[in-house]
């Protein structure tokens, strides 16, 4: 299936597998998903990142995170730079996601980041999407 902005397939796929309290979702893999989900990984949203399989048919395993009542750690996420629409932004006007409670992750010249990480280097980007 050819899909035409993966990184809204990715936050779309996480979102559906914490209303159906899955353990783990399984996607195509693009080396994009992997650095937003090693990222969303590394802020504690979700428990694993693997990849299965060889060249043209790799898979992104993901091993979703919840608390000891079984709520979704991983909230909600909103793509905000589509394929019709980039958004770009300097690190100077980053602005907190939902009060310091959520990140944003950008696309920058030095990789895939959140918005803390982004200021720290003061380096900005393309704003890939939202998370809460």
């Amino acid at each position: 299936m050819n899909v035409t902005d993966p990184i809204a397939d990715l936050l779309t796929r996480v979102r559906n597998a914490n209303q159906s309290r899955l353990d783990q979702v399984t996607m195509p893999h693009s080396r994009v998903k992997e650095s937003v989900a090693r990222v969303l990984q590394s802020e504690g949203y979700l428990n694993g990142v693997d990849v299965l399989g060889e060249a043209p048919r790799k898979q992104l395993v993901i091993a979703m995170k919840y608390t000891a009542d079984r709520r979704a750690v991983f909230t909600n996420g909103h793509r905000i730079s589509t394929p019709g629409r980039r958004v770009y932004i300097g690190y100077q006007d980053l602005a907190p996601v939902r009060q310091g409670l959520g990140i944003a992750i950008l696309s920058t010249p030095r990789g895939i980041m959140t918005d803390a990480d982004a200021r720290r280097n003061k380096v900005g980007g393309e704003v890939l999407c939202k998370v809460w």
